[in-house]
């Protein structure tokens, strides 16, 4: 078992995949209990499910008494904050989401995904203006906020310097399909989500690609930039040492068949690669 990685969190998208049956998930291994298997194997699980619903206070503390104590999960925000033609009316659903019961996961809340549709190009006054009304806390609880954008349009400089002034990370994906890029607008944080696995690849990625991987994550997580992922500007001159990062890598789609076998390789990897501890 390799679920651990110092430094980085390593996960899939969800748990509730019935290809992962017998593949994954043991043969005969009732459903009830896929999330504590899948919670032993990798270090973070991404939510889909808050995305699509509101999920009940009392699911989320199942939640986390199944799981291992440094277990942590990502949430999905709800589509109906991000969906609308204007992001500054998001203000109820965006209340909605935070008080129904994500305290309820204490330190196994991870950072919250907000997800826009492809067709939401960036308007600069309305997307400050959505940024302006996530919190900064619940409960108690400090709360990190990931923007995963999907419009060409914010392929700019003005969009990183909006995330950061709001301390907001982006997402950074290697498909194709949506803009990919890795400037880091957060310093303690790095997310990617990962949609390249290759159905006849039994890992999903390569070893070469699964190496890449982790030579990023651990140079992210030393607080450095890796070279080889695509950017939009270059990288600020570094002003000292720079602070560690948490680093999430989620393998999420492409052949998602072969995602929990993905993270678990970069998991082995990662740890044969790392020095023994003293």
């Amino acid at each position: 078992m390799a679920r651990q990685a110092q430094g980085i969190r390593v996960g899939i998208g969800g748990w509730k995949y019935p290809p992962w049956r017998g593949r994954f998930y043991p043969e005969g291994l009732p459903q009830r209990e896929e999330l504590a298997f899948a919670s032993r194997q990798v270090s973070a699980i991404e939510v889909n499910s808050t995305y699509y619903g509101t999920q009940k206070p009392a699911t989320f503390a199942q939640w986390r008494e199944e799981t291992p104590d440094d277990f942590v999960f990502s949430l999905k925000a709800p589509r109906h904050a991000t969906q609308r033609r204007v992001l500054a009316e998001a203000a109820g659903s965006i209340e909605r989401f935070i008080a129904s019961g994500i305290a309820e996961l204490g330190p196994k809340l991870g950072p919250l995904v907000w997800q826009f549709p492809p067709t939401h190009a960036f308007e600069p006054g309305d997307f400050e203006a959505f940024l302006d009304l996530l919190p900064e806390s619940v409960e108690g609880l400090p709360l990190r906020h990931v923007l995963d954008v999907r419009h060409d349009s914010f392929r700019i400089p003005e969009f990183l310097a909006l995330a950061r002034r709001h301390r907001c990370a982006t997402v950074f994906t290697d498909s194709p399909n949506f803009p990919s890029f890795a400037d880091l607008t957060r310093d303690d944080l790095v997310y990617a989500r990962l949609m390249c696995s290759q159905p006849d690849v039994p890992t999903g990625y390569c070893a070469e690609a699964l190496e890449r991987l982790v030579d990023a994550a651990r140079t992210w997580a030393q607080g450095g930039e890796p070279e080889g992922p695509p950017r939009i500007a270059p990288p600020a001159a570094a002003g000292g040492a720079a602070p560690p990062r948490d680093v999430f890598l989620y393998f999420i789609d492409g052949a998602k068949e072969n995602a929990p076998a993905a993270a678990t390789a970069l998991l082995a990897r990662w740890r044969s690669s790392s020095p023994a501890p003293a």
